[in-house]
């Protein structure tokens, strides 16, 4: 044992920490950037090649897009029974197969990272300066910084927000143009041709082989304004007369701030499954080395750790356990009133803990909230089986025999009550290894610890406790017990009494507590059946994420003075510390109204609210601000989304006619907002952008030699801040990017003023006007697909006091009222739709586990009567867990059910420990079943106190906890107390009763056959 105590030790400093078992879908994200392209163009000339091909892939479980102005991002979630590594070749094989159907002036082929974009980062830095551009931070930051964290592993995606990659940018003058007669396409040809960087051969004399190079590149802005790209009338026309060159960042539309400073944010995103705070303090170790060197005029702050939350919550779980295996030690002394008799277990528990240690290091488990939940309500299960076998064991020297004598009778008594009670509980986790989904793989690593726990326990129990009784019990006429124990003593016997006369009255009434046992069944599938469900509930990690969204036509000067009006109202609270936010197209915003926020909150102890609770009074903060919604929910440790939505849970529409949404969302969005369960509704619906259509009259255009395809480079050239050549140096690659400035383009009238080459005009050109007409109409922002079907999104965050279930009750019934076409397909995402698998699967799993070890002990009693006896516990213990879980306001969720499937393992060893003793007594010594049955309630009266007590008594720090994770741990500790509590007032009356009933409808069976 002591081996076994060292193992286990050497793995606790091995072991990984987590949140929680690092279980998630295989998720890919493509991204591919179109600069200038409308989201219709993106939709149809990237996104819908693309779904074709990846959406033939194996394994691949839902594939959903987003093509907004200039960005398609798909999003593929893969079975997780799929490796990540075969997932990525499949993905990168059909990104490689729609490669020619794609367009041919793309800047880069699509890329893809190995991330879930609806995680928060993992960790956010942000690098300012006071003296540098931001333009030279971002390319510092992208050379040195960012590149070498993203080859950390465990790190899937660096995202570099704030879009200031260095460029050279061309703002050409159309009435310059004009004026000279030059075209702007002539513009983008001209620079295409005089910057460039191309092989030049080599030349080989004689003696000596010379590399033949030449000044074909430039790369400072006024080497380009002095290029020739035109002569009229023999003077040659100087790119600076009709063009501004200047070095700024390649997207003008792209910006970020760290709380209200102007700033280069990174946002670290892990690889699905990979280890947040090994990876997070691989980050950490490696900054001090990537920032030596670095320009000191260069501020690198955290400004977010996704660990912080996660290292608060292990650290409060670890001193719950420590506090369960105290208070259950307290128990045992006041129910043995012996010290040497506590010791034992006082030994026993945190060897059979410490043991598990070693089993979770070599299964490649971690230290996370689940699995030390298992550890804490193992403390409770363990130390019965050690109460059990002590109680007998000082039963037998309080009888006179010797410690020895008393260990060999009492543990050979006890054996076969061990075993029943492990095999049994066993049983009971066996239907939570097979739950489907992430749901089954998150809970199997708990179901797996405490299926360990309860093995090592009973060993321990039947090797090192009788070993431990025999050498540290005195006989009972050496003992003295304290003042402490006697008076505790003798309480117990006057409750030892009472309950004689309790049990004898009952006895007599045996009607009347079938009746009880009935009815208590009823109460408790009625229970069942009406208590509002919910799914995880909503962790304080110490974070907040928001979206903002600005009206559909918001410019991004608008959006970003909205953005900073944001900021400086959340960080006038007192609870928030930082914040970073940015704004622009970048392929996790996919329009430029949205942007999006990351707030830090003080530590949890610091601060009365919630971070639930905090975001009610954000809202209102931020609520008169006038142009700009935004859009919170709190951070979770477990995200099963992988879409990005304003709020938490995901209601998805489908429809093969996109233009349906535009009729019945807002139908549906104003019925929703009406609903008590729901706050903070929004749509993913964004149809009404402001578009210029551009009518070309073909004839006129034809009859001026001009194309589509002309007007369309034209326009290209002059608003899409087109790239039009690259410069190559050594480590990187910068853009020359050409483009007409806002301020010389104030109208849509304005778009007549481009000058289209023309063959047959006299001056060589036509203005636009002259072919076409303008009209503004209106357009989707984003055209998003749900497995390449059109599909919008509504999204909700849950009312104060209400359920999951609840929300998706009151959604369903009013989809039904709003009579949706019939092609219009809808559907739950993300959480919400986990939560409805799992609703589903509930009452199979509660059923598994009630057949499952009604087979156990069928088997260990070779009886089809004796398991009904001991699982006639259980309603009682049901309507417990159900009630007090309903008056806590949590509802039944994922961790409730489990907390009733513990409960199942927990309450009948009161029946197993009374029934093994009757049917002792009845074949041992020829007693008559009343008799037996009585006396065993009598005898096992005290180890079945001690053992519910002890459990309960291991619950309290999980329901009482408040700190880090306090949300996940409470419900499953409220489940077993509350069951135990109810239970075991009951079942001490009701089992006896039951026995006796069960015993006569089986003599009177026998009596027939006989």
């Amino acid at each position: 044992m002591i081996a076994f105590v060292l193992v286990g030790l050497v793995a606790l400093k091995f072991l990984p920490v987590a949140a929680l078992p690092e279980v998630n879908y295989p998720t890919i994200q493509v991204e591919t950037f179109y600069p200038g392209a409308s989201p219709d163009v993106v939709s149809t000339a990237i996104t819908a090649p693309l779904e074709r091909q990846l959406g033939e892939m194996a394994g691949l479980q839902q594939m959903s897009s987003q093509s907004s102005a200039g960005a398609s991002v798909i999003t593929l979630q893969f079975d997780l029974s799929l490796s990540m590594d075969v997932a990525e070749q499949e993905v990168q094989a059909a990104i490689n197969a729609a490669g020619n159907l794609l367009p041919s002036d793309l800047p880069a082929p699509p890329i893809y990272n190995k991330v879930n974009p609806a995680d928060a980062p993992i960790m956010t830095l942000a690098i300012t300066s006071k003296t540098l551009r931001l333009t030279d931070v971002q390319q510092i930051v992208n050379a040195r910084l960012a590149s070498k964290i993203s080859e950390i592993p465990g790190v899937g995606l660096v995202s570099v927000s704030g879009g200031h990659k260095p460029a050279v940018r061309i703002e050409v003058n159309p009435q310059a143009l004009a004026a000279y007669g030059i075209s702007i396409d002539n513009i983008r040809t001209d620079i295409a041709n005089l910057n460039v960087n191309s092989p030049k051969g080599s030349f080989s004399g004689p003696q000596q082989n010379y590399t033949i190079n030449d000044n074909d590149q430039i790369s400072e802005p006024s080497q380009y304004e002095n290029l020739v790209i035109a002569y009229k009338d023999g003077t040659p026309v100087f790119l600076k007369n009709v063009a501004k060159v200047i070095a700024a960042p390649e997207n003008a539309e792209l910006g970020a701030w760290a709380n209200r400073t102007p700033a280069i944010i990174l946002n670290i995103q892990r690889q699905p499954n990979a280890n947040v705070i090994q990876t997070v303090d691989d980050i950490k170790k490696a900054l001090p080395r990537l920032t030596t060197g670095l320009p000191a005029a260069l501020q690198i702050a955290v400004m977010s750790d996704g660990t912080t939350a996660i290292r608060a919550s292990v650290q409060e779980a670890e001193f719950e356990l420590l506090l369960s295996i105290f208070l259950v030690v307290v128990v045992i002394y006041l129910f043995l009133g012996s010290l040497r008799a506590t010791i034992i277990p006082s030994i026993s528990v945190p060897v059979s803990l410490i043991g598990t240690l070693a089993f979770m290091y070599l299964a490649g488990f971690s230290l996370n909230n689940l699995s030390l939940m298992a550890l804490i309500v193992a403390t409770g299960f363990v130390v019965d089986d050690s109460i059990v076998m002590i109680e007998n064991i000082s039963r037998y020297l309080k009888m006179g025999e010797s410690p020895l004598q008393a260990a060999l009778k009492g543990a050979g008594q006890m054996g076969f009550t061990i075993i029943s009670l492990t095999v049994s509980l066993i049983a009971v986790l066996i239907p939570l290894l097979f739950m489907g989904n992430v749901v089954g793989r998150l809970f199997s690593e708990f179901a797996v610890t405490l299926a360990v726990t309860i093995v090592i326990s009973a060993v321990v129990s039947l090797t090192l406790v009788p070993m431990l009784c025999a050498r540290v019990l005195h006989p009972a006429s050496e003992e003295h017990p304290g003042h402490i124990a006697r008076v505790a003593e003798a309480y117990f016997a006057r409750v030892v009494a009472a309950y004689g006369r309790g049990l004898r009255w009952v006895l007599e009434h045996t009607r009347l507590t079938l009746g009880v046992a009935v009815g208590s069944f009823f109460l408790a599938v009625l229970l069942y059946a009406f208590i509002p469900k919910g799914f995880f509930p909503v962790q304080d990690t110490g974070q907040i994420q928001g979206i903002s969204q600005g009206a559909q036509s918001t410019s991004y000067a608008a959006m970003a003075q909205h953005q900073q009006q944001l900021a400086d109202a959340l960080l006038k609270d007192p609870d928030v510390v930082s914040l970073t936010s940015y704004i622009g197209v970048d392929g996790t915003n996919t329009t430029l109204n949205q942007g999006r926020f990351l707030i830090n909150l003080k530590p949890k102890s610091e601060r009365r609210l919630s971070a639930a609770r905090l975001i009610p009074r954000l809202n209102k903060a931020v609520a008169d601000i006038p142009g700009i919604s935004l859009y919170l929910q709190p951070v979770q440790s477990l995200t099963l989304d992988t879409m990005i939505s304003p709020t938490q849970y995901q209601f998805v529409l489908e429809d093969p006619d996109s233009a349906d949404f535009t009729s019945y969302v807002p139908k549906l969005m104003k019925k929703l907002q009406t609903l008590p369960q729901i706050t903070d509704v929004a749509s993913g619906l964004q149809a009404q952008g402001d578009s210029v259509y551009i009518d070309i009259n073909r004839t006129n255009a034809a009859r001026f030699g001009i194309t589509p395809a002309t007007v369309d480079n034209a326009l290209y050239d002059a608003f899409g801040q087109r790239i039009i050549s690259t410069i190559f140096t050594q480590s990187d690659q910068f853009r020359v990017i050409m483009g007409v400035p806002a301020d010389k383009m104030t109208s849509v009238t304005s778009l007549g003023n481009i000058y289209l080459p023309s063959s047959s005009s006299s001056g060589g050109q036509v203005p636009l006007s002259a072919i076409a007409t303008f009209k503004v109409e209106k357009a989707p922002l984003v055209i998003q697909h749900l497995g390449q079907f059109p599909a919008t999104t509504i999204s909700f965050n849950l009312a104060p006091g209400a359920t999951l279930g609840q929300a998706v009750n009151a959604i369903e019934r009013v989809e039904k009222a709003v009579n949706l076409p019939k092609a219009m397909q809808t559907s739950f995402q993300g959480a919400a739709a986990q939560f409805q698998t799992s609703l589903s699967s509930e009452i199979y799993l509660l059923i598994a586990a009630i057949i499952a070890v009604y087979i156990v002990l069928g088997v260990l009693y070779e009886s089809f009567v004796h398991p009904v006896t001991i699982l006639s516990t259980l309603p009682s213990a049901g309507i417990g867990a159900l009630v007090f879980l309903w008056l806590a306001g949590d509802g039944l969720g994922v961790i409730g059910i489990i907390g009733i499937v513990l409960l199942i393992g927990i309450v009948k060893k009161n029946a197993i420990m009374m029934i093994d003793f009757a049917l002792q007594a009845e074949r041992g010594e020829q007693k008559p079943p009343r008799e037996a049955i009585y006396e065993a309630a009598l005898l096992r009266f005290r180890p079945i106190l001690m053992t519910t007590l002890a459990a309960m008594i291991a619950g309290l720090p999980l329901i009482f906890g408040g700190g880090m994770g306090a949300e996940l741990r409470a419900p499953l500790g409220i489940a077993i107390v509350g069951g135990l509590l109810v239970s075991q007032v009951l079942t001490l009356f009701t089992t006896p009763v039951i026995y006796l009933a069960f015993d006569a409808l089986a003599r009177r069976v026998r009596g027939q056959h006989a």
